[in-house]
């Protein structure tokens, strides 16, 4: 919606929403600028402080995923009036937990009462206006690493449910309440080469790769096979627990995706789940450098595929 409005024109705005980048990047000194966005959704998991936890790690990996450090936040809360407020309280403090592992300082908030819980965070963080990490950059000949599995969105779905086994729920969980935060100083603290890079979120896998590509004028190649999942994200799509993100995914951008034969339909599915908190996507010409540099800092990187030169189709899955 906000395409359809007047636009402004200020020369300090470095990254805006023309390309659908993870956060705003406005220039406020020759070496340094300003990186924000914000986040705010209702409960993924039954457990207050670990929605907190998750919330706050969602809303901090937009500042990651553009080479940025988080300095301060603002917390945004949506309560039923009549709801036990000892239930916020854990909720503030589990997102106030992350923030703290961060480094980033809670410095205020605003609440409204609804009659749906949600929670989220507006992030300020800063990076160099020369080291911006957009989507747009990807290059033909650029491996594409990947920092997390994918699945939470199903995982999420069945646990509404209350059909999700416990240790899908405690993937689930371990994956959502881990920070980006160590991954993007491995990228950023070495001397490796990365022309774009975004974190994958509510546009699921195939959604996210679609805006680089597009951004980018580039296609790629994705391996099904190579890409990781969270455990138990297979038997949620077999068991039909599909959250209607996935299918709102699928409808809008499958149609730049074409697939070789093999590819299972499951996987195909999941490659469009929604996630929380969800991974790094890196374009970068130095693949084998970087996913070990990656591992040896306790990352699981795993190269997911390649960047092509602009071909139908935008998007190929091979097996």
């Amino acid at each position: 919606m906000l395409g359809k409005l007047a636009r402004q024109h200020d020369p300090n705005v470095l990254v805006g929403f023309d390309h659908a980048d993870d956060a705003g990047v406005y220039l406020i000194a020759p070496d340094q600028a300003l990186v924000q966005t914000v986040d705010f959704f209702t409960p993924v998991v039954d457990d207050p402080y670990t929605f907190g936890q998750i919330a706050a790690t969602n809303a901090l990996s937009d500042v990651y995923a553009m080479g940025g450090k988080p300095l301060t936040s603002l917390a945004l809360v949506c309560f039923p009036e009549k709801a036990d407020l000892e239930i916020l309280e854990r909720i503030l403090a589990g997102g106030l937990s992350k923030m703290i592992e961060a480094g980033c300082t809670v410095i205020g908030g605003h609440s409204i009462r609804d009659e749906e819980t949600k929670f989220g965070y507006s992030v300020t963080g800063v990076v160099h206006p020369k080291k911006v990490l957009a989507n747009v950059g990807a290059k033909p000949g650029d491996a594409l690493l990947f920092t997390k599995g994918i699945g939470t969105g199903v995982i999420s779905t069945a646990i509404k449910k209350g059909e999700a086994e416990p240790r899908w729920i405690d993937a689930a969980v371990r994956s959502m309440t881990t920070l980006n935060k160590r991954a993007a100083e491995v990228i950023t603290g070495g001397d490796f080469r990365v022309h774009a890079m975004t974190d994958v979120t509510g546009f699921g896998l195939i959604g996210h790769a679609r805006e680089m590509v597009l951004a980018s004028d580039v296609s790629i190649r994705i391996s099904a096979g190579k890409v990781p999942l969270v455990e138990g994200a297979l038997e949620c799509v077999r068991a039909g627990y599909i959250p209607g993100g996935l299918k709102n995914n699928r409808d809008f951008a499958e149609c730049l995706v074409e697939y070789d034969d093999g590819v299972p339909d499951e996987v195909r599915a999941l490659l469009f789940d929604p996630q929380t908190a969800g991974g790094l996507l890196i374009s970068t010409p130095d693949g084998s450098l970087l996913t070990r540099a990656l591992s040896d800092a306790g990352i699981a990187a795993v190269q997911i595929g390649e960047v092509l030169a602009n071909v139908k189709p935008r998007i190929r899955v091979s097996r």
